[in-house]
């Protein structure tokens, strides 16, 4: 999947884009590590109880500009797109979703465009 300039995970009713005020060294501060093309990588585990499980992740890129970004759920090896809200039992891990996201538009990383 390529970076684009809006962008959701597998599932989510919510659409995101890229904020405008967006800034580099806030992505370092919210735990986004460098990658070797100069763009930024986020990876957090959706376990609210311990983040060392091999629960799903989230996972998000953003271009080296700050133009783009790709978000996406994935499986705990990382490996594989996954859908968090189609069932009960992956409540817990759609709430920790949500507050990461959250966390996200109050820094200005992202922003909800619906």
């Amino acid at each position: 999947m390529a970076l684009a300039t809006t962008g959701k995970a597998l599932g989510d009713p919510d659409t995101y884009a890229i904020s405008p005020a967006i800034k580099r060294y806030t992505l370092m501060d919210l735990g986004f590590t460098k990658t070797k093309n100069g763009g930024f990588q986020l990876a957090r585990s959706l376990d609210p109880n311990s983040p060392f499980t091999a629960a799903p992740k989230l996972k998000m890129m953003v271009s080296a500009d700050l133009s783009a970004f790709q978000l996406s759920v994935t499986t705990g090896n990382g490996l594989k797109a996954i859908d968090i809200f189609k069932t009960a039992a992956t409540s817990d891990n759609v709430v920790q979703y949500h507050y990461i996201l959250a966390e996200l538009i109050e820094r200005s990383v992202l922003v909800k465009t619906n």
